[in-house]
């Protein structure tokens, strides 16, 4: 009888913060939550990476392989540049505003381009990952 007494307290004890959690996690968001709705054809990042970047010659430049963002806005494309197979490629951080990306409705695809040459980009300075 003792060791069902013992038990069950146990259990009780166990349970009661278990039961106080769930109590401080339903309700409603709080105030300076904000929400809000995305449209089908807005980019998305999971879009934007691995985009190649084509220049006006229709040449391939390189690569979106990243995104700096910095006070909540994208403040750098990090491209690879440069290289065959992932060998002698490099980084370059360019402004957003120097690549132009948009939805090809005939194709149903993305399209990133930039008036640059791969040259410039590969003499660009190289852009390294802070540790």
């Amino acid at each position: 009888m003792k060791k069902i007494a013992l038990i069950t307290t146990a259990l009780a004890l166990l349970a009661s913060p278990v039961l106080a959690e769930e109590a401080k996690t339903v309700g409603t968001a709080p105030a300076e939550a904000k929400f809000s709705t995305v449209a089908g054809n807005e980019m998305f990042s999971s879009k934007l990476k691995g985009l190649n970047v084509y220049n006006q010659k229709d040449e391939s430049v390189g690569e979106i392989t990243d995104i700096a963002i910095k006070n909540n806005a994208v403040d750098a494309l990090i491209l690879s540049v440069g290289g065959f197979l992932g060998m002698g490629e490099h980084y370059v951080a360019v402004s957003p505003s120097s690549v132009n990306v948009r939805h090809d409705a005939k194709n149903d695809k993305w399209v990133a381009s930039m008036n640059t040459t791969k040259e410039a980009l590969k003499a660009a300075p190289e852009f390294k990952y802070p540790k």
